[in-house]
C-alpha cells in the first residue's frame, strides 16, 4: 500500500496556501490527513481564526472516511438529512460534510485526504486541489 509521505503533506499545505495567497484569500488552515484519519501536517495562517484547523479536520475526516470529496458528502447530505445529521455524533464531532476538502490519491489508490478553512467552500477547495496537483498526486 502507498503511503502519504510528511514530504508530500508539507509540499500539499505550502502550496495550497501559496496560492491562498496569490488570490488573496483571508488566512488559511489547511490540514492533510493519511488514509486512516490521521493528520499528517497541519498550517494555520496568521490572523486566521482559532476554528480553522478544526473545520478543515472535519471536512478532510468527512472525505477520507466516506472515500469522496467533500463536496459529494454535502450533496448527498440535502437528500438524506438524518443520516448525515448523525454522522458528526457518531465521529466524536469530526465529521463536516461541507466543500473544501478532496481526497489524495497516488496511482489511484487513496492515500489521503486535504482540507482547508477560511474562505468559501470553492476557495477552500481549490486550494486544496491546488496543493495535491503540485505534490505530483491526484485528486478526486
Amino acid at each position: 500500500m502507498t503511503q502519504l509521505t510528511l514530504a508530500q503533506a508539507n509540499k500539499i499545505i505550502e502550496s495550497a496556501l501559496a496560492v491562498a495567497r496569490q488570490r488573496g484569500h483571508r488566512p488559511m488552515a489547511v490540514v492533510v490527513l493519511d488514509q486512516s484519519g490521521d493528520v499528517r501536517a497541519v498550517q494555520r495562517e496568521d490572523g486566521a481564526s482559532m476554528f480553522r484547523v478544526d473545520v478543515a479536520t472535519g471536512k478532510a475526516w468527512a472525505a477520507v472516511g466516506m472515500g469522496v470529496a467533500s463536496r459529494t458528502l454535502h450533496e448527498r447530505a440535502r437528500e438524506n438529512p438524518t443520516f448525515f445529521g448523525a454522522l458528526p455524533a457518531t465521529a466524536q464531532g469530526k465529521f463536516l460534510a461541507q466543500p473544501g476538502a478532496v481526497l489524495i490519491k497516488s496511482g489511484g489508490e487513496i492515500v489521503g485526504a486535504v482540507g482547508a478553512s477560511g474562505g468559501t467552500g470553492d476557495e477552500d477547495e481549490a486550494i486544496c486541489m491546488a496543493g495535491v496537483e503540485a505534490a505530483g498526486l491526484q485528486h478526486t
